[in-house]
């Protein structure tokens, strides 16, 4: 079966926060998004919102989920915890840095063979277990509750060693006020 392919160009959509990152606020406790850095592939005030966590490693890798299909380069694909949504499918994305538009490039519901190819081109390919997804006006009243940071996509999410450092790094990056916030303790009460 064909999946659909979806091509999300960071800033280009009429959607506000489609090709945005949503970093977590360093106030958020729901443990499926404490720290979390999304990438937004596609938001409409209509349909809600779908995105992938881009900063939490499953620490396995595609050959590791797959072990009785040729994968081919595939194999060695990270897979990462896309979000608390259908945890029980993998998914392909491809991510791609245009260095003249200084905008992420996004393709969304990759099938093995399309993956396969995102990766010849030289794009970085992710598996995701699990995404995380928004019904109409959600994400909109989170955001309004200061839940979420929204912010441009930033070449540092494809750069960032180890990806769990990516929240940080990203905060540090947008100025003083996100540095200070970048470095407030998880868990404030224990100070």
């Amino acid at each position: 079966m064909s999946h659909v392919l979806r091509v999300m160009h960071a800033n280009t959509d009429p959607t506000p926060y489609t090709g945005s990152l949503l970093l977590a606020a360093p106030s958020m406790r729901d443990p499926n998004f404490s720290r979390t850095v999304i990438f937004m592939a596609a938001h409409t005030s209509k349909d809600g919102a779908f995105g992938y966590v881009l900063n939490r490693p499953l620490e396995q890798c595609v050959a590791d989920l797959l072990p009785d299909q040729d994968l081919g380069g595939l194999a060695k694909v990270p897979v990462f915890i896309g979000g608390p949504v259908a945890t029980d499918k993998l998914a392909f994305a491809s991510l791609h840095w245009n260095r003249k538009k200084s905008t992420l490039r996004c393709q969304t519901h990759l099938s093995v063979s399309d993956a396969l190819h995102e990766l010849s081109l030289g794009h970085e390919v992710r598996g995701f277990v699990g995404y995380t997804g928004w019904s109409e006006g959600q994400l909109e009243n989170e955001i309004k509750q200061r839940s979420w940071i929204i912010t441009p996509a930033r070449k540092t999410i494809l750069t960032t060693e180890p990806p769990v450092a990516m929240w940080t790094n990203v905060m540090q990056e947008m100025g003083p006020l996100y540095q200070l916030m970048a470095h407030t303790p998880e868990k404030v009460e224990l100070n």
